[in-house]
Order: C-alpha cells, then sequence, then structure tokens
C-alpha cells in the first residue's frame, strides 16, 4: 500500500495573504455578473480599491493570538462614505459584502487540501463577523455622510 505524503498546512491569514489578488479577481468575477450592482458604471480600480485594505484588516485580526471582537475599521467607514458619494444605495453596500465573503470562502475552498483544519471553524466564524462588521461600519458612515 502506497503511502502519500501529507501536505504542508497553512493558516487561513497565509493564504488570503498569498491569494489577496485571486479573491480580488473572484470578487470583481461576481460584481461583474450582479445586474444590481453594474447599474453603476465604475472602472475595475474604482470598484476594487477598498479591497486590499478591507482584507488586510481581516488577516490582522485572524493572526491574533485570542479570538477578538470586531474593532473599528476606518477602512470600512471610508467605504461606506465613497460609495454613497458614488450612488450606491445601501442594499447595494451590503451585496458587495455577501460577495466578499463568498469569494473568500470559494479561496479557502480552493485550498481545502493544505488549510489547517484544526482552526478553520474559528477563523470561518472570524472572518463572517469582521467582513461583517466592517459592513455595519460602512452602512453606519453612508447613513451619517447622507445625513450630513
Amino acid at each position: 500500500m502506497k503511502q502519500t505524503e501529507a501536505l504542508p498546512t497553512e493558516s487561513v491569514a497565509s493564504i488570503l495573504e498569498r491569494d489577496l489578488n485571486v479573491v480580488i479577481q473572484r470578487w470583481m468575477r461576481l460584481v461583474e455578473q450582479n445586474e444590481e450592482l453594474t447599474v453603476i458604471p465604475m472602472s475595475i480600480k474604482d470598484r476594487t480599491a477598498h479591497l486590499p485594505k478591507l482584507i488586510q484588516e481581516l488577516i490582522a485580526r485572524l493572526r491574533l493570538p485570542e479570538p477578538a471582537i470586531g474593532v473599528d475599521s476606518l477602512s470600512g467607514r471610508d467605504h461606506g462614505e465613497l460609495r454613497r458619494k458614488q450612488g450606491y444605495t445601501v442594499p447595494m453596500v451590503v451585496e458587495e459584502s455577501r460577495l466578499l465573503q463568498v469569494s473568500i470562502f470559494s479561496t479557502l475552498h480552493d485550498n481545502v487540501r493544505t488549510v489547517d483544519i484544526s482552526t478553520l471553524l474559528l477563523d470561518v466564524i472570524t472572518i463572517a463577523d469582521e467582513v461583517d462588521s466592517q459592513l455595519k461600519q460602512a452602512t453606519s458612515r453612508y447613513m451619517e455622510s447622507a445625513a450630513a
């Protein structure tokens, strides 16, 4: 019977850091297929400019030694204000966030053979919490800037 060599494992944070561009490209493909979001014409650069910072904040949180509660995300708040100025609605901002989670989880699925399974579920919880926290901050800033 032939033994197979075990592949080295990687943390979720390391996978997301390595595949940052994959996550962004996957997200952009999903956005391009979404009629609700493509109503607002925008360059790829303008549409994706917020993602590296948001994902870096997520990676930083995943690397904390203890699970942490989502902290205030300046980039999340800036994103909400920018999208309001660009003509997005709040549901459109929510849809972008949903697509980001799909893109992140799909990227992790692509790496299922090497992901560190021992922390995967806690990391998925952290991802969902962080992306939702960033969304809350984005929509809060959106509403604040709309009221001003």
